[in-house]
């Protein structure tokens, strides 16, 4: 019995032959290089299509680059965060960059690992997406790997910044809740990054934005710091509705936490608007499910995905040198979860 014999690996002369041009322009689609024609562009592409050319990874990694984007976050329960990846995916699509994960949990001595490993594996750019790691490390390693930090509002000369304008999203939703006729309106947020050195974190802006708010209608703010999860949101909403004077609206950092304040109001015997006005934060698609209908702030989270991805490769390519800041304006999505108060 004669062995199997390989089939032969198709080659970049292959393509540019089938192309009907040169490999040194094969090589400049596969680069996404400046200058490129999108009829160049399209040629090419068809030809890798037809013959199934698949760039050889390693071998480009030698040249000096891997097409490779490491993405960090915190958790994968946070539903928010799945919306950005769906807009670096998005634009990152019919490109030769792969994406990798890295859930690190939230504290900063395992995040700072996994940024150091995904540089020791020579990604060609970071999507960091609130970081729990030191601003003096995110700085150190911008300096190395072209990065993009996503959620902190402190800018730097070293890495691009893609943030929300998380103390307009603030105001929006203790002026609703105030127009409904809320006079005890508490927000959830996260307990912050000490030690951290980030001083505008999105927690912090927020919390400013919502104090500012509370302030300008005459009104006492009552703030709970909490993790920006399902469990978090459920100890937090316990404590604050077992309280004698407990609020009638509760304002979450993000959604997944406002989902545990729905699981404490339920287990206390409290109806969502009834009793309680519920809004989150991110307007992921769990808020808009049926049972749920949660008021919540969009941060148009698959647009700043998308923004921080092409941002990072304009540096990843060396089209731009500057470092870069883009906001997103939010919008506040009413739904049924917020009401008037009632008998109060």
């Amino acid at each position: 019995m004669e062995p199997t014999k390989r089939p032969k690996r198709v080659t970049i002369t292959d393509v540019a032959a089938r192309a009907g041009v040169s490999t040194a322009a094969v090589s400049k689609v596969l680069r996404n290089a400046y200058g490129v024609s999108p009829a160049m562009q399209e040629r090419v592409r068809a030809a890798m299509a037809e013959l199934d050319y698949r760039p050889h990874a390693a071998a480009r990694g030698m040249r000096g680059r891997t097409y490779t984007i490491g993405v960090l976050l915190d958790s994968l329960r946070n539903t928010f965060f799945a919306d950005i990846l769906d807009g670096v995916q998005q634009q990152l699509h019919g490109s030769d960059y792969t994406v990798l994960i890295g859930a690190a949990g939230f504290g900063a001595a395992e995040q700072a690992r996994t940024v150091q490993s995904m540089v020791d594996r020579q990604m060609d750019g970071l999507i960091l997406i609130a970081p729990g790691t030191s601003r003096a490390e995110v700085l150190a390693t911008a300096e190395a790997v072209p990065t993009v930090v996503i959620g902190h509002h402190d800018t730097a000369a070293v890495h691009d910044s893609v943030v929300d304008a998380d103390d307009q999203g603030a105001a929006l939703v203790v002026d609703h809740l105030a127009a409904l006729g809320h006079r005890r309106i508490a927000l959830l947020a996260a307990p912050g990054l000490k030690g951290s050195q980030w001083k505008l974190t999105p927690e912090a802006v927020l919390a400013k934005g919502y104090g500012a708010a509370m302030k300008r209608h005459g009104l006492a703010p009552q703030t709970l710091a909490t993790a920006y999860s399902e469990e978090g949101g459920y100890e937090a909403g316990k404590r604050l509705l077992g309280a004698a004077d407990r609020p009638t609206a509760i304002m979450a950092g993000a959604d997944v936490a406002a989902l545990g304040v729905y699981r404490a109001a339920a287990e206390l015997g409290l109806g969502i608007p009834g009793d309680l006005s519920l809004v989150g934060y991110n307007n992921t698609a769990v808020a808009a499910l049926a049972p749920v209908q949660l008021t919540s702030v969009d941060q148009a989270g698959t647009t700043m995905g998308a923004t921080a991805a092409r941002m990072l490769i304009e540096r990843v390519e060396g089209r731009r040198t500057q470092a870069m800041q883009t906001a997103m304006t939010p919008r506040l999505v009413v739904r049924s979860s917020t009401a008037a108060p009632h008998g109060d």
